[in-house]
């Protein structure tokens, strides 16, 4: 069965379900008055590191992040890495600010 990935807003996070059980997440803060989302935490179960699962949660929580027209700030080490490895995410966050996450 594949993994499957959903916006949880009550808990501010994106999250992986694979067989029926979360095994990973990507933490939140959105301003709607800002039109902002700073992802703040990615995590993979330890069992689960190394299948593609965090690469799968995080490009569907900045996909919807660009569906929703969201300026992105990759505070969390890992969605800043993955979004340096794929450049077309990188117009996501702001032009003024993509230097201090050094995009």
């Amino acid at each position: 069965m594949p993994a499957t990935v959903t916006d949880n807003p009550g808990r501010q996070q994106f999250e992986i379900v694979l067989d029926g059980v979360r095994v990973g997440l990507a933490a939140y803060r959105r301003s709607h008055a800002n039109g902002i989302i700073a992802f703040i935490h990615t995590e993979v179960d330890p069992g689960h590191e190394g299948e593609g699962l965090g690469g799968q949660l995080v490009s569907f929580a900045l996909d919807s992040a660009r569906e929703q027209g969201l300026a992105v700030l990759p505070f969390c080490p890992f969605v800043r890495r993955y979004i340096e490895s794929h450049p077309e995410y990188a117009d996501l966050v702001p032009a003024d600010q993509r230097k201090e996450f050094g995009l």
